[in-house]
This record gives C-alpha cells, structure tokens and sequence, in this order.
C-alpha cells in the first residue's frame, strides 16, 4: 500500500477512535460531528499527544509494519540526550532514574522532554536535533528533585492556526510554554513564558517536595495539570494534591479542584474529625486523558498522606484513590468513584484512564477503562459515571494496628476478572519444584498475608499486587477496531512493615516501609508468569489469553533449574497498538536489586536484562518477531509515518547508562 493509500485508510478509520462520534446524553456537552483535534492528527501518521491521543488508546491505524515484514525491523536511528553533556561537566547535578519520556510527532518533528527537564525538537526521520531548550532546572539549588529524582515522562503540544506550543511541566513546578518552531519561550504567557505551580496552591508549599513528572491535558483552551507529591510521613502537612486548569493562551489560573474535599464541598464527612484540613498528598501524578468532544477530563487520583498508615484520616477519604470526572471549563465534579477506601496499600491508580467505545448487551457505550495496582480493570459508562458491570462491595480484614481503622468493604468488579494474582497464600507461591515451594512457604510464614487487601501490620504484611505489581504506569492499550484492551501486568509482592517513628521520621502514630520480599534461592516469591501481558475483550468483559513478556531463562537462577520454558521476566512492560500488530518493550532493573542471588551480575548489567522489542499478533497473541536492542526500554513506544516510512521510538537509559531515544523502523 502506498503512502497516499495508507493515510486514505488511516483516515476512515480515524472516526472510530475512542474519542469520535457525537453523544446525547443529559450531561454531554459534545460538538455534533467534530473529530477532535488529535484524532485528525494521527489518522495522518502523527503521535499528537502522550498516549497517541487524549483518550489514552496508545492505539495507531498506521499499517506499514505488519506480520509479513516484522522480522525485518532494524534500528534505523539513536538520539543521545543532551542531558548527557550537561551531567558529564557537572557531576553534581546527579544521576537520572531513567529515562522515561516518550515523544509526540508532529508535522515531521519530534518532541521529548529529558530527565532534567530540557525540551528537545528532533527532526522525525534522521533522529537530527533541530533545537534545545534548557531552562536550567538544575542549577537552583535544591539538589534532587522529590519523590523519583530526575525523571520526566514527555511534553502536551497546542496548536491555534499558526501557532504551535510545546507545553512543559518541569521538576521544581514550573509551566513553560515554548514556540515549537524556535525553542524559545512564549513571552506573552505567565511571566516571559513560565508559570511557577508552586504558588497559588492552598498552603504554603516547600518546593523539595513537589514536583511534575507527567504531561498536562490540553483541551478547550484549558491547560489541565496534576502534580508528583512527596509523600513523606516526615512531612505534616504534605503538599496538597490538586489538580488546577490554566488558559492556554495567557497561563492564568481558571480554576481548582479540591482532591481532598474542603469546607462546605461534598464529601468532607469522609474525613473524620476534620482530617481533611491537613490531608496531603491524594495527587494526580500518573498521566490523565480527556473525552475532547464532551469536554470531560478524567482523574487518576492517588493516595492520601501517609500510604500505609491511616489512623490520622478515618474514614474513607475522598477523593484519594479515585477516578474522577470534572468538566473542563469549569473544574466542576461530573461524577467520581472511589476505587480503594481509606487506602492503606499505595494502590494509587498509576496509569491514564483508557476512553473505548464497547457493545455491551446489544447497547452501545462510551465508556472509560481504569487498570490499577490491585489488578483490577474498573469499566464506566464515561458520561454518567455509572459502572458498565455491577461492582460489588465485598468485605475485607480489619485492621491489627492500634488507631488504625480500615475500611469493612472494597470495591471489587464482577467484570473483568482481576489480571493477575490477588494474595499471598501458599497456592500463590512460586512452585517450580515442591522443594521451592515449601521453601517459598517457610519464608512467607514469617509475615501476615492472605487476599488481597489484607491490611498491612506491625509484624509485616506481604501485599499483592504490591504497590508496583499489578498494572503500573506503563498503563494500557486499546484497539478501538475491536474493543480489546492490552494491559501488562508484573508479580511484585510487596512487604509492609508498619512501626512507630523515630523523632526524626515525623509526628503520625505510626508509619509504613515498605521493601521487597526476596523468594528461595534467588527466584521471585510468586509463582511465575512472572510478568505478563493480558488481553481482555471489553465488549464482553472475558479475558482473551495471557502470554509471558521477557527471557526468565536472563535469570540465572532460573538457568540453574534447567527450565527452558519462558516464564517471562517481573518488570514493567508497555505495548502499542497498530491496526496490524502489538508491538511490546520490557524495563530493565531500576531500583534495588532484587534478584542478586540468582542473577549474579553488576549494576550495569542489571539495568540491561536482555532488552528486545517484540512484535505479536494482536488475535492471538503469538510472537511474530523479536528485535535485539542496545538497552531496555525506560518508557512507552510511539509510533508515526516520517518521509513515508513507518517508525517506532521509545527512550532508553538512565542510571549508569547513556540515555537516548531509539527509533525502529523496517
């Protein structure tokens, strides 16, 4: 198919992306018969916004690269981060966590923020640098930024007739609005193009403990931001958590929405005893999408301070742990749904909400897909808020903690069946051998557990999903010609050891650490697949298949065994959809070591665990072909045509390593 031909097609099916199509319901206020903005963009081979569009789909109808000619894939560019420079002539400012932005494409051009909050334009085709904006974050003072270090997830592009803006949220609260044609900032917006987001909150905020690491929505004119929280129990109280709306032209402040209930708002009563005056954290820092033709935005709201230990803030607590719905010109709640109550597990929901059409019972919904931690999807019609299959509300354990009270019931969906483990009794415990097993017993044995949401406790509870297992970050993905949802999935068990604090830890009765449970003889504690992805038909709510992601046989523990079959490596995977294939990269190891004993290698080699990209069939999720890489993937792929070649791009490195972006291409 020629280029003509592909953009053609791309175009007829680009009015089937989850954000097309005009709704009637009472409160939608759609635009009747227009396509949004970014749903035109990448029916015409560009990567408009973070996830491919607001709806959050990761989803592109580019054709070009398909099951005939994977095999044939190769690197066909590399762009080393100018961060590189910056760090090698001043090792002071400190090392990154990784990097993990993924770049829009737009109009033959890249765009990417770096780790240290530089924003990059990157011409499509050769990977050649066009410009550079620095605006020397690193040089004031503060050392590290909060929470991750240096670390950032990419930039929003707007665009009104002959303008183009490339929107950055920076570590250390800065908006800086910058001239995608020059690399220079707008100076009609903010003070000579930056807004600092740490003023106008509603306390005092201490900038070494709020940070931006995810990009803002644009829509309506409206800039949309959240915000990365320290969450540290030394902290009293931490920086609130709300989420605000900016106008794009001028960066004024339009309005605020309260993530934590205040004064006379609905649902104050949750707090008891006025907890709510004092609440922090309850931030929006994973990515958010938005419906562009209702004009809705949808909130993935985080815990309440402290993660672990609630005794301070009874009750259920809205908003924390919540997917919310505001109306974009005003801020105003249209409905919400708490996930957790009174969360006690960091089961903050860590990825964008997916916005798919369905055909449930013969009736057609646009409806809006939320995977969590606890290896939940929630699934709700995305106008009302109603839930599309009923979610039950089921009870859990109490809590063993002096002043803690933990909620009676949860929220557990009868559809889709949870993604993966949930609990750590015997019979989720790794079982290559009977031997391992009862080893694996013997170590479990020295903590409470049991289902999921057994409470954490002062002898030490193991969680799971912990609070990176489950679905994390790297979110999921959805093929609006089917209706399938993609998701990854990694078994990361996660121990919580609540205790008092010492003087210098803060003034709450208790708090939580949590750390890693190691299993037998190097291997993991849960049984394998270790990590996964998972296909789920959304028309129906049933699971598809689950296949393994990553070479356990990278293990040397695993080696050791003898087991050649592949039962995929515990890290975080991300997946992209095109109308033809599933395209998936696996993280590396970026934290602790975790499995040194079975591993036996070095740091550096550690955060290289036997990086491929692979390509699957999205029916049934067979391997069609596999890609050696240079380094594992840091964060999510993208896609785009550039000079009538097809590309996919994603970051790379951090740490020890180079950081770069990589572009594949047939």
């Amino acid at each position: 198919m020629g280029r003509a031909a592909r953009l053609a097609h791309a175009a007829n099916i680009g009015v089937v992306l989850a954000l097309g199509g005009a709704l009637s319901g009472a409160n939608a206020q759609a635009i009747p018969g227009a396509l949004p903005e970014s749903a035109k963009a990448l029916a015409q081979g560009e990567w408009p916004a973070y996830a491919g569009t607001y709806a959050a789909s990761r989803y592109s109808p580019l054709t070009q690269i398909d099951a005939t000619n994977a095999t044939k894939l190769h690197i066909a560019w590399r762009w080393k981060s100018p961060d590189m420079a910056i760090k090698e002539a001043d090792p002071t400012v400190g090392p990154s966590t990784a990097n993990e932005s993924t770049p829009l494409m737009i109009g033959g051009v890249l765009y990417t923020s770096t780790s240290l909050s530089q924003v990059a334009a990157i011409d499509a085709a050769t990977g050649v640098t066009k410009w550079v904006f620095d605006p020397k974050i690193y040089q004031n003072g503060l050392g590290l930024p909060p929470n991750l270090g240096w670390v950032h997830r990419g930039v929003a592009y707007w665009r009104n007739g002959d303008e183009e803006r490339i929107m950055m949220l920076t570590a250390f609260g800065q908006m800086i609005a910058i001239d995608a044609k020059t690399g220079r900032p707008v100076p009609s917006f903010g003070k000579d193009g930056r807004v600092d987001l740490v003023e106008g909150l509603r306390r005092p905020v201490d900038r070494g403990y709020y940070t931006m690491t995810s990009p803002p929505v644009i829509v309506r004119g409206v800039i949309v931001v959240g915000s990365s929280v320290f969450d540290w129990w030394g902290k009293r109280p931490s920086p609130p958590g709300d989420v605000r709306g900016f106008d794009i032209a001028s960066g004024r402040l339009l309005w605020t929405f309260h993530t934590v209930a205040q004064g006379e708002e609905p649902g104050t009563d949750t707090w008891e005893k006025d907890s709510w005056k004092d609440a922090g954290n309850a931030n929006v820092w994973a990515p958010m999408s938005a419906d562009e033709e209702l004009g809705y935005i949808y909130l993935p709201v985080s815990t309440p301070t402290n993660d672990y230990y609630g005794g301070h803030r009874l009750g259920d607590g809205l908003y924390g742990e919540s997917l919310v719905c505001l109306d974009v010109a005003t801020g105003k709640k249209v409905w919400h749904y708490q996930l957790v109550h009174h969360g006690l597990w960091d089961y903050d929901p860590p990825a964008a909400p997916n916005l798919i059409d369905i055909n449930v019972g013969g009736k057609r919904i646009k409806a809006v897909a939320q995977v969590t931690k606890q290896a939940f999807v929630y699934v709700f019609d995305r106008v009302t808020g109603q839930p599309v299959w009923p979610i039950e509300e089921q009870p859990v354990p109490a809590s063993s903690v002096p002043g803690e009270r933990a909620s009676k019931t949860q929220p557990v969906p009868t559809r889709p069946a949870a993604i993966d483990l949930q609990g750590a009794r015997d019979e989720d415990l790794i079982d290559l051998t009977p031997e391992i097993h009862q080893e694996a017993i013997d170590i479990a044995a020295a903590y409470d557990r049991g289902g999921l949401f057994t409470p954490p406790s002062q002898r030490g509870t193991i969680a799971v999903p912990g609070n990176a297992g489950g679905a994390s970050w790297s979110g999921a993905t959805i093929d609006p010609e089917t209706g399938t949802l993609y998701v990854g999935t990694q078994r990361l068990p996660t121990l919580i050891l609540i205790s008092k604090p010492e003087p210098w830890q803060g003034s709450y009765d208790f708090i939580g650490l949590p750390s890693y449970v190691p299993g037998p003889r190097g291997l993991p504690l849960l049984k394998p697949p270790f990590g996964s992805m998972v296909a789920i038909d959304m028309n129906s709510g049933d699971h598809r298949w689950r296949i393994p992601v990553g070479r356990s046989t990278a293990m040397g523990s695993i080696r050791k065994l003898g087991i050649r079959e592949q039962l995929g490596l515990p890290f975080r995977s991300w997946a992209l959809l095109t109308k033809t294939v599933m395209i998936v990269v696996q993280m590396g190891y970026y934290s602790p070591p975790r499995f040194v004993p079975g591993l036996n290698l070095p740091i550096r080699d550690l955060h290289n665990l036997d990086p491929h990209l692979w390509v699957y069939d999205k029916t049934s999720g067979e391997m069609l072909a596999e890609l050696e890489l240079p380094a594992n993937a840091t964060g999510a792929p993208m896609t785009y045509l550039a000079g009538g070649k097809q590309y996919i791009v994603f970051p790379v490195g951090g740490g020890p390593l180079v950081e770069e972006l990589i572009a594949v291409a047939l």
